[in-house]
């Protein structure tokens, strides 16, 4: 399937992505899931709304990561900030400054480490990571690297940091400053 060809679809609400032109879809996440990406959601919202940075957007929504190559992703949440606003159309068409996956036990959409490699490939700057049951979160920060990418383009993307946040660990982020909450004052954990 081509990028065009997946934008032409009938929206749907369950979580589906275009992975180099095949069709990967998901069955609705369980309700402790939801429930974090919800908590998430309405923190970072607050926070960025505050410090009027950007915009937080909730899954679903399409993340085009590349068109030519048909790549199109819906991470939990994601982050633009304002100077990045024009990635933002009938789809985000580029790279959110933020994404955040709430992991599940089963993976419900591809491989995790694909998942990252992408993120970093095509230019997210920061990754949040929670894993729900254990109560941390993971922050991965990308930056650019030097040699080409494993395409024979530009620089080369990688993880250049890894934080990892315990549930009454103040959260600091790359992307957002001035944030601090802790896991344990976001989410109502319901595992």
């Amino acid at each position: 399937m081509t990028t065009a060809e997946y934008l032409n679809t009938p929206e749907v609400v369950y979580p589906q992505e275009l992975v180099y032109g095949v069709l990967r879809a998901a069955d609705a996440p369980a309700p402790s899931h939801q429930a974090a990406v919800g908590d998430l959601f309405i923190a970072l919202a607050a926070h960025v709304r505050d410090e009027q940075s950007g915009d937080v957007w909730l899954s679903p929504v399409d993340v085009i990561l590349d068109a030519a190559q048909a790549l199109i992703v819906q991470p939990d949440l994601v982050y633009i900030s304002n100077g990045r606003r024009d990635i933002v159309s009938d789809r985000i068409r580029g790279a959110p400054d933020l994404v955040v996956e709430v992991l599940s036990p089963n993976p419900r959409i591809g491989n995790l480490d694909e998942r990252v490699a992408w993120f970093a490939q095509y230019g997210v700057r920061e990754c949040w990571l929670l894993h729900q049951f254990d109560r941390r979160l993971e922050l991965l920060v990308f930056s650019a690297s030097t040699g080409l990418d494993a395409a024979g383009r530009g620089r080369a993307r990688t993880v250049s940091e890894r934080r990892v946040f315990e549930e009454r660990d103040p959260i600091r982020s790359t992307v957002l400053p001035g944030f601090s909450r802790t896991l344990g004052a976001m989410l109502r954990w319901t595992s």
